[in-house]
């Protein structure tokens, strides 16, 4: 067998295995497969560890979307905040933070509620400053844009309900475009720093988008005004971070 025959074959049956995982053993099982196999690609961007990772821009990077003290405060603060309450609450409950922290999100119930809420805050966050950059494509494409029409019937019928779900979440949460265990999209939204990874979860899945509808994500620049900064979203959403997610799982 050729050699390109040969990694195309190993890339296409480490797809199918991990996508029978999803069929027969649900989310979690599926987590852990992606976590701990080997891609033809490299590391798995499913898999989150305990400490705060730097940003990949600078503090003015999303200039004028998301104005520079919103994005010091909020990564600074706000963000370093979760890491270092979610290391705490990791040692007092004996978790082994060499592990993934997607093993203590689908299994949140067994823990305290100050490690689902700081638990939920990293993972969110940390997931939300990858989604973000200032040099990205405007649409999906390829398989992505595939799945998303099937599902969906068009990338805009998808983006109004996605924003329609974060700007109807009630106080404080999050919207999500999920890859569910029945390999399909869905839109939800979580409260506070819930996400559809935890087993108390209404909606489960993997997230593919993730936004912060916190009132401290927005509201320097944008006031009362949620729903432009919704909108704003689009124009500095990652989608080759967003298509590299969805790689590992299709």
């Amino acid at each position: 067998m050729k050699t390109s025959s040969r990694r195309k074959f190993i890339s296409n049956s480490a797809k199918a295995g991990l996508a029978a995982v999803v069929a027969t053993q649900g989310l979690s099982a599926f987590l852990s497969s992606c976590s701990s196999s080997k891609k033809a690609t490299g590391t798995t961007p499913l898999k989150t560890g305990f400490t705060q990772q730097p940003l990949a821009y600078a503090y003015n990077g999303l200039e004028p979307w998301i104005d520079t003290e919103t994005m010091d405060i909020h990564y600074n603060k706000h963000a370093a905040s979760y890491a270092k309450n979610l290391q705490d609450a990791a040692r007092d409950e004996a978790v082994d933070m060499n592990k993934p922290l997607e093993d203590v999100l689908y299994n949140i119930s067994k823990y305290s509620v100050k490690m689902r809420n700081n638990a939920g805050g990293h993972y969110n966050h940390e997931l939300f400053w990858k989604l973000l950059s200032a040099n990205t494509t405007t649409k999906p494409q390829g398989s992505l844009l595939a799945m998303i029409e099937r599902d969906f019937g068009s990338l805009e019928t998808m983006q109004k309900a996605f924003n329609e779900a974060a700007k109807s979440r009630f106080g404080s949460g999050w919207a999500w475009l999920v890859y569910t265990d029945k390999k399909q999209l869905l839109i939800c939204s979580t409260p506070n720093q819930d996400n559809p990874l935890m087993n108390i979860a209404e909606s489960k899945g993997i997230p593919l988008i993730g936004l912060d509808v916190w009132e401290h994500a927005y509201y320097l620049k944008y006031r009362n005004r949620r729903a432009e900064y919704i909108d704003n979203f689009w124009k500095i959403l990652n989608w080759n971070y967003v298509q590299q997610r969805f790689d590992v799982m299709r």
